[in-house]
């Protein structure tokens, strides 16, 4: 049984069972049966099928914004824009796919050679239960519209979110079979990413989790795209805008209760203006309400496990005991459900807990550079790579994206996924890229064509 414990209050929610063998075994013959029907679909169908079910989610957005409020904690006036996300997700595919795996000519001694973007078959979409609508459609809509059927994994925190899609679908009157959920427990996957039927790997979640799925799928000779953990740098150096750098990076590294891989985690700040920034986080951390996710003037709502908690104050807690400070919150809530406060950790130096791991919690970290080049040095000294952003009012700015150790740089503006921009991280944080026109190419067969007669 998947059993979900409500964080906001620490009592079970409610539980759904696993799938046995044959379950498992009749879901697979049903994506191979609804890809041989798909993959020959024109792209207008695939995107009438998208477009459906965006509709159905988007009239049904109340209901399941509340699934992952009660799931996994997320603020409702959150939930509601993460469906909100999902929807545009589904609909920027629909639209934009045909361009994006457009046909491609290229020269050679053909009397014409191109290379076209064909499917490959069923898919298998890992994911976790941070933002369960969201990274779904990140993983679907591309893949649906590439003419490849969808198997969902979700995490065993969310089983109502993950049916509740499956059932969207359905809803939506598209062919059976395109996207199915598939309540697993975790020792359960290892046999379905290894199916030959299955001919690729998503998967969003923890490093070392993703090493062994991407042995798996290695071992299987299966491609993977993987999405990690991030450590991610927020460098600020002393011409920004200092005002618009705190609004924002206190949304990043806050928004979902500090839940995201791409979160604002350790904000690099050039020595001149160090003291006035941690004046403008303190009071813009310390405005932010701690309480129900329900609640439509809660700004931060609980993590969504017990274990979450515990190893965010692990950290914090070492990181103090270091040498760092804390001036806002610091102590978990010893209360019912499992509330961590928004917490603002400065004097921290980046051979910290709380630089050297990955924080999933409202906990912001700010760190003295001396320089700008400095801050650079900081900020690449990290096993991760997902993303980075940069303020400042110099044009130099674009001269030091190229330099940051990452998938993604924002520069004066917030770090986020956009379904029209390609997302992902080098070193530890994946392998791949997700969104735009280069994540739909990640489960594609890219097919040469040569024809004759040779060309001179």
């Amino acid at each position: 049984m998947l059993t979900v414990i409500n964080p906001a209050t620490g009592e079970q929610l409610h539980a759904y069972p696993t799938l046995v063998e044959a379950q498992i075994e009749q879901s697979l013959q049903n994506a191979v049966s609804a890809y041989e029907y798909w993959k020959t679909v024109s792209f207008q169908e695939r995107a009438d099928a998208l477009f459906a079910v965006a509709e159905v989610m988007q009239a049904d957005r109340e209901r399941l914004a509340l699934l992952m409020t009660d799931e996994m904690g997320k603020p409702i006036k959150e939930a509601r824009a993460e469906v909100d996300k999902a929807v545009w997700c589904a609909q920027h595919y629909a639209e934009h796919a045909a361009q994006y795996l457009s046909s491609q000519t290229l020269a050679s001694d053909a009397h014409h050679s191109y290379v076209q973007h064909l499917p490959v078959g069923p898919l298998l979409g890992i994911l976790p239960w941070n933002a369960p609508f969201w990274l779904a459609f990140r993983f679907c809509a591309p893949a649906l519209m590439a003419g490849n059927t969808c198997l969902l994994k979700h995490d065993p925190h969310v089983p109502a979110c993950a049916a509740a899609i499956a059932e969207v679908f359905v809803k939506a009157g598209v062919p059976s079979g395109l996207l199915q959920n598939l309540p697993l427990a975790n020792e359960q996957i290892a046999g379905v990413i290894q199916d030959f039927r299955v001919r690729g790997v998503s998967f969003t979640g923890s490093g070392k989790a993703g090493g062994v799925v991407a042995g798996l799928a290695g071992a299987s000779l299966k491609p993977c795209v993987l999405e990690l953990g991030g450590s991610d740098p927020s460098i600020v150096l002393a011409d920004a805008d200092l005002d618009q750098a705190a609004d924002v990076l206190v949304l990043s590294r806050m928004i979902n209760a500090g839940q995201s891989c791409i979160a604002a985690k350790r904000l690099i700040v050039e020595a001149p203006v160090y003291e006035a920034f941690i004046e403008r986080l303190k009071v813009r951390i310390e405005a932010l309400t701690l309480g129900n996710p329900r609640d439509e003037a809660t700004d931060i709502g609980p993590l969504a496990r017990a274990d979450l908690r515990d190893n965010l104050a692990r950290q914090v807690e070492a990181t103090l005991e270091a040498g760092a400070r804390c001036l806002v919150g610091g102590l978990p809530d010893t209360g019912a459900g499992y509330y961590y406060p928004p917490t603002l950790l400065v004097d921290v130096t980046n051979d910290m807990a709380a630089c050297q791991e990955e924080t999933f919690g409202p906990v912001a970290v700010v760190v003295k550079a001396d320089n700008a080049e400095h801050a650079l040095a900081i900020a690449n000294d990290t096993r991760y790579g997902l993303a980075a952003s940069v303020w400042t009012g110099s044009s130099n700015a674009e001269a030091m994206a190229k330099r940051l150790e990452t998938g993604q740089v924002a520069i004066n503006g917030i770090v986020k996924t956009d379904p029209r921009l390609p997302s992902g991280g080098i070193k530890n944080s994946g392998i791949g890229r997700e969104l735009g026109p280069h994540g739909i190419l990640a489960f594609v067969n890219v097919q040469q064509v040569w024809v004759g007669p040779k060309q001179g």
